[in-house]
């Protein structure tokens, strides 16, 4: 798509922004490498309160373009003034995502915010599995959104036997899912989505290296309502994937049908959305580099 708002990216570091919104008729958008452990919010309530102060207005639009969990980071892009317009059709643009994914556990979230609710066995996870099931995700497929759901049936999730009824159920002949109890199905949220590409980039039988565990920027509180699960000392098996698809799809969603995929369960451990549209998070700004760009004195945040 053609963007004619300012882009405010690496190709701004060591500049400040002009002291008048007037100065950027088509709006600003900033691509910030959203730091770990903050959520989406945090970081508009962040650029939101800078360019107030910075461009002096009491109430300036600033907004993104396609929410991050809490647990990832990567390219969340700030529209700021008129640049929020874009937001939408910013948001429609392809993704792409570097996952990190354990198998051999499933947590009610599929990643790291909840605790480990159900184990499984992990003879079947290798490498050679995982990159012959891969081509099977490949297109265009209907995905059930991730839900917790408190209620619980001979201790499993309501709301999972729903979806593995439903997930049979569309498997069988048509007569079955004419009998299909639909009121079922209505809890669940289902989109079609579409995925480009899957590409293996690491396997480990052993649990996560070292060098995939996600990292917090120290110069930055992290937000003390976001929990994190240590799941490392189990030492699973775990894979690092990326992941080129359309909107709306949930990596945390993939993470547990590859689990199923490979006869087990799995869970998310980190991910990274590199790329959104036109833009990657190469080029992207810490939030740190982000605030450099309006001249307002720093608090500590």
């Amino acid at each position: 798509m053609e963007i004619n708002a300012a882009i405010a990216d690496r190709r701004f570091l060591n500049t400040i922004l002009s002291g008048s919104i007037d100065d950027y008729p088509e709006g600003i958008i900033i691509p910030v490498d959203k730091p770990y452990r903050w959520t989406s919010a945090d970081v508009i309530r962040k650029i939101k309160w800078l360019a107030c102060k910075h461009f002096q207005k009491k109430n300036l639009k600033v907004g993104h373009a396609g929410t991050l969990d809490p647990l990832a980071t990567g390219v969340l892009l700030v529209c700021i003034g008129k640049a929020t317009k874009l937001a939408e059709d910013l948001q429609k643009e392809g993704k792409e995502y570097v996952a990190g994914i354990t198998f051999g556990a499933t947590t009610p979230s599929y990643d790291l915010e909840k605790a480990i609710d159900r184990r499984f066995p992990t003879d079947g996870v290798s490498r050679e599995s995982l990159l012959s099931v891969l081509p099977q995700f490949i297109g265009e497929q209907e995905q059930i959104a991730p839900l917790f759901s408190a209620k619980s049936i001979d201790g499993v999730r309501a709301y999972e036997l729903a979806r593995l009824q439903y997930r049979e159920a569309g498997k069988a002949k048509t007569d079955v899912m004419d009998n299909f109890d639909h009121t079922v199905a209505e809890t669940l949220n289902r989109q079609f989505i579409s995925i480009r590409e899957m590409e293996l980039l690491s396997y480990s039988p052993s649990g996560i290296p070292q060098e995939d565990l996600p990292a917090e920027d120290p110069d930055l509180r992290p937000n003390p309502r976001i929990n994190v699960e240590d799941n490392t000392a189990l030492g699973p098996p775990h894979a690092r994937i990326r992941v080129a698809c359309s909107k709306g799809t949930y990596i945390r969603a993939l993470a547990r049908d590859l689990g199923e995929a490979v006869g087990s369960g799995a869970h998310l451990d980190s991910l990274c959305r590199t790329k959104s549209g036109g833009f990657t998070v190469e080029t992207a700004l810490s939030v740190s580099e982000a605030s450099n760009l309006f001249n307002v004195p720093q608090r500590q945040y």
